[in-house]
């Protein structure tokens, strides 16, 4: 398994942890059996692709049609990077 994701990694989330809109906080959060952590709007966009099916070029071609004229691809490195160092995601295995 690699230990940083490239544009061809297919990011999904770890089995100990949920993600979903929370209505009552107003954002996209990670739950995890000892909490909960709020995102960012940019960081719910991002976590919502991570399907288990989309390639992180597929994620960044997407958030671009979603958002154009924003130059995302480090951010979207960045966060995968300290997404997986939380343990949120992982690379699908293959």
């Amino acid at each position: 398994m690699l230990s940083e994701f490239d544009s061809d990694s297919i990011p999904q989330l770890s089995p100990t942890f949920r993600f979903q809109w929370e209505e009552a906080q107003d954002c996209y959060v990670i739950l995890y059996p000892e909490g909960m952590v709020k995102l960012s709007q940019s960081a719910g966009e991002i976590m919502k692709r991570c399907d288990g099916i989309s390639s992180v070029n597929d994620i960044i071609d997407n958030l671009k049609s979603e958002f154009p004229g924003i130059e995302l691809k480090d951010d979207v490195y960045q966060f995968l990077k300290q997404a997986k160092e939380n343990g949120w995601i992982r690379n699908k295995p293959e």
